[in-house]
């Protein structure tokens, strides 16, 4: 029974997930990145690599 629950709440979180993924807008995952090395940038400063 335990176990029933169990698949039931991760079938329930897998469908949640699609559905947001496919509703949601996409968001870049390079914003804030350097563009070169691909660090996280902090601040409105150069990168330290020195490219950008």
């Amino acid at each position: 029974m335990l176990i029933k629950i169990m698949l039931l709440f991760l079938g329930a979180m897998a469908l949640l997930a699609m559905v947001a993924k496919a509703v949601l807008p996409k968001v870049s995952s390079a914003r804030g990145r350097c563009p070169a090395c691909g660090r996280p940038k902090i601040g409105p400063g150069p990168c330290p690599c020195g490219k950008h």
